[in-house]
C-alpha cells in the first residue's frame, strides 16, 4: 500500500491484547515505517468488570452497551483514564509516538442522543471534526482515541454532556471523515461466521446487509459490519480479523488473507 494515501484506521479491543498478542508491537513498527495510523480502542470487558464491582449490571442491545448516569461515569473513567493511558504507556515503551485522547478533545465527535431510547446516555455521531487527528498525524504522532463524545445540540438540556459511543461505530465514522485508505477491526474471533460456525472469508455489501437483517450476525459483530458499510465511500474494502494471532495486523496490511474481507466497491 502507498503510505502517502489516507491513514489506516484501526479498532482494537482490550480482549485482543493478550500475553501473546503482537498488535501494539505491529502498530509501533508500522508507524516507524511511515504509515499514518489512527487507533480507536474499546475496553468492554474491563468496563463490565468495573461496573460489576460497583453493583451495576452490564446490559447490551444489538451489541451496544446500555448506559445510565452511574454507568457513564464508569465508562468514561475506565476508557479515557485507565485503558487509554495503559495503552499509551505500552506503546511509548515500544518507542512509538502516540498521544491518547478521547472524542471530546478538540471537539472530534459531535453527537446526539441515540434514537434507541433504551440505551440511555449513548450517543450517535452527528459529525466528526478530523482537525485534531490530522494535526497530530502531521506532527508525527499516532492518535489513540477513546470513544467518548459530547452532546452538541444547543437547545437540549444535555448540551455539552458526555455520551458513551460504540467504539466500532466511531471507527467507521472516523474512517469516513479522514478518507481512510484502510479500515481494520481487530477482534477476539476469527472473523464473521456463518450459521454453521464456519468463517466467511469474503463478503459483498449486499451480503453483509443480509447477514445483519437475517440475524446470522449477532451482538458485537453487528456494529462492526455496520461501521464498514458506513465508511464505504472512501474504501475498496475493510477487514475484520482475529487480533489475538501473532503478526495479524501486519499480515493484513501487507495483503495476507485473514479473517473476513468486506468488499465495499
Amino acid at each position: 500500500m502507498n503510505k502517502a494515501n489516507g491513514p489506516i484506521v484501526i479498532k482494537i479491543g482490550g480482549s485482543t491484547l493478550g500475553d501473546h498478542d503482537t498488535t501494539l508491537k505491529d502498530l509501533a513498527n508500522l508507524q516507524k515505517e511511515g504509515y499514518p495510523i489512527v487507533i480507536v480502542h474499546g475496553g468492554g470487558k474491563v468496563i463490565s468488570q468495573w461496573m460489576e464491582r460497583q453493583g451495576v449490571l452490564p446490559r447490551f442491545v444489538r451489541g451496544n452497551r446500555v448506559t445510565d448516569s452511574q454507568g457513564l461515569d464508569i465508562v468514561t473513567a475506565v476508557l479515557t483514564g485507565l485503558i487509554n493511558k495503559q495503552l499509551v504507556a505500552s506503546l511509548l515503551s515500544l518507542n512509538a509516538k502516540v498521544i491518547g485522547i478521547s472524542g471530546v478533545d478538540g471537539g472530534i465527535l459531535k453527537c446526539k442522543l441515540s434514537e434507541t431510547s433504551e440505551l440511555g446516555l449513548v450517543g450517535e455521531v452527528i459529525s466528526v471534526d478530523p482537525m485534531a487527528l490530522e494535526t497530530l498525524m502531521a506532527k508525527g504522532f499516532m492518535p489513540l482515541m477513546a470513544p467518548i463524545g459530547f452532546h452538541s445540540i444547543d437547545d437540549s438540556k444535555l448540551s455539552g454532556s458526555l455520551l458513551n459511543i460504540n467504539g466500532d461505530s466511531v471507527t467507521g465514522d472516523v474512517a469516513r471523515s479522514l478518507n481512510a485508505s484502510r479500515l481494520i477491526f481487530l477482534t477476539d474471533v476469527a472473523g464473521i461466521m456463518d450459521n454453521s460456525g464456519r468463517l466467511i472469508p469474503r463478503l459483498s455489501k449486499r451480503q453483509a446487509r443480509m447477514l445483519i437483517e437475517s440475524g446470522v450476525v449477532k451482538g458485537g459483530m453487528i456494529p462492526k459490519l455496520e461501521a464498514c458499510l458506513k465508511a464505504s465511500q472512501s474504501l475498496s474494502h475493510a477487514n475484520i480479523i482475529d487480533g489475538r494471532a501473532q503478526g495479524a495486523l501486519r499480515q493484513c496490511i501487507e495483503g495476507t488473507t485473514l479473517g473476513t474481507r468486506i468488499e465495499l466497491n
